[in-house]
């Protein structure tokens, strides 16, 4: 594999507006006390956006209409296609879920049907349907998780309690072969496990998509809650760490891997789960043991991540300023709620790529507009030990859900060797 398949040219190297307010220069001089309020408000708005998880999600997405095969459907009989609202998600192709009902009732979605650029609208199908009527729904919420247990996965499972530092928290343990087809091939078991680390605002479920390639490999995988997360304690302060605190959640569950069987792990992160597995291969007592890191649309340097942020808000130069002063420095806590600061240097890897040494391998989509592909370019460029497989489709996190074959190849071909 080429150290970046799909080459691009090469990007300019984002702007270090940030530097100066991660290593404390002072900033705001001169402006009007009124004026310092208003920005104030603002940057803690923003600040808090960034490190206070979401609620629960919202269902957002309208649910125009069902389809079914024939003009009069049975009773209980499920769509088999659903018309949306033509959005940048809906329109991208590949396999996705659709929540409704609260998020009590799932169903997966498959490939565009049609589109009705006069209506802006596509009609897509529908492949399963679980424990609801999608022709009652009226909203729904979009994901890029399309099973929720890995039973509806097509896999046995077992479930687990971690005890991590903020309390007990639960985990799916899927052991090698464990595929609920009886003709599905059989692989040899592997002693090295797979631990997988779900993204900001998901859960657990996000992992399950990478189950296929794990058991290809025989590999246990444990998919695992961390704090905050709605499925795990929250923290003392109930923040998001960036991957600053939440490495030590991951410590925990390669403890419990070693201590049944394992002699290394391999961590996947997706997302803010990619931050977690970086620090936990720079951080963890126990990271002599992380073979390699498999990371999908990962947050590779949070300053860069926000200055994007904050550009894409339109919010003046010193509002992203002072938002990562207050996300980084002690002073600031009472406007965040962090109990302590968080250093958003260490989160930053393309600032200290010599201190990578754990293959790494990185799948991010070009067209991620939530967290970008350039720092991870940038990081693979710097870093001997990162080899990075861009995806020309797909939004944040769902590079699979647009090409499952191209996911499990690349994973594949890139970890098969790495393990023997």
């Amino acid at each position: 594999m080429n150290k970046i398949s799909e080459h691009l040219h090469p990007q300019p190297e984002t702007r270090t507006w940030l530097k100066g307010a991660s290593t404390g220069a002072v900033i705001g001089a001169g402006i009007a006390t009124t004026a310092a309020l208003g920005s104030t408000a603002l940057a803690t708005y923003f600040a808090r956006q960034i490190v206070v998880p979401p609620k629960r999600p919202v269902e957002n997405l309208k649910i125009l209409g069902v389809g079914y095969s024939h003009a009069t459907p049975s009773e209980g009989e499920q769509p088999n296609s659903v018309r949306l609202p033509a959005t940048c998600q809906t329109q991208i192709p590949g396999t996705y879920g659709l929540y409704f009902n609260a998020g009590t009732s799932f169903a997966v979605i498959g490939e565009i049907i049609a589109h009705s650029p006069l209506e802006s609208s596509v009609l897509r199908e529908v492949m399963s349907v679980h424990n609801g009527d999608l022709a009652q729904a009226t909203r729904g919420r979009w994901s890029g998780v399309v099973a929720p247990t890995p039973e509806l996965a097509g896999y046995k499972s077992e479930e687990i309690f971690l005890e991590l530092p903020v309390g007990s928290a639960p985990a799916w343990l899927v052991r090698p072969n464990a595929s609920t087809e009886a003709s599905a091939p059989s692989a040899p078991a592997s002693k090295t496990w797979a631990i997988m680390v779900h993204g900001m605002g998901a859960k657990r479920t996000e992992t399950l998509r990478a189950l296929r390639t794990t058991q290809a490999l025989g590999m246990i995988s444990l998919h695992m809650s961390y704090r905050n997360d709605r499925e795990a304690p929250p923290s003392d302060d109930g923040r998001y760490g960036l991957g600053f605190t939440e490495w030590e959640d991951v410590e925990t569950a390669i403890d419990y891997a070693l201590e049944h069987g394992a002699h290394d792990v391999v961590l996947f992160g997706w997302s803010m789960g990619g931050a977690i597995s970086l620090q936990t291969a720079d951080r963890a007592r126990n990271k002599q043991h992380i073979r390699a890191l498999i990371l999908n649309g990962p947050a590779v340097d949070w300053l860069s991540l926000i200055e994007y942020h904050s550009n894409l808000n339109k919010l003046p130069l010193r509002i992203g300023e002072l938002g990562v002063r207050m996300i980084s420095k002690p002073r600031w806590s009472s406007f965040t709620g962090l109990k302590a600061p968080i250093e958003l240097e260490r989160l930053s890897w393309t600032r200290r790529a010599k201190d990578l040494r754990v293959p790494t391998l990185i799948m991010h989509s070009v067209k991620d507009d939530f967290v970008p592909v350039a720092p991870a370019i940038e990081l693979a460029r710097r870093s001997p030990h990162v080899d990075l497989v861009t995806f020309p489709e797909g939004s944040h996190t769902k590079e699979w859900n647009v090409n499952p074959e191209r996911w499990h190849r690349a994973v594949m071909q890139w970890l098969e060797p790495r393990m023997k």
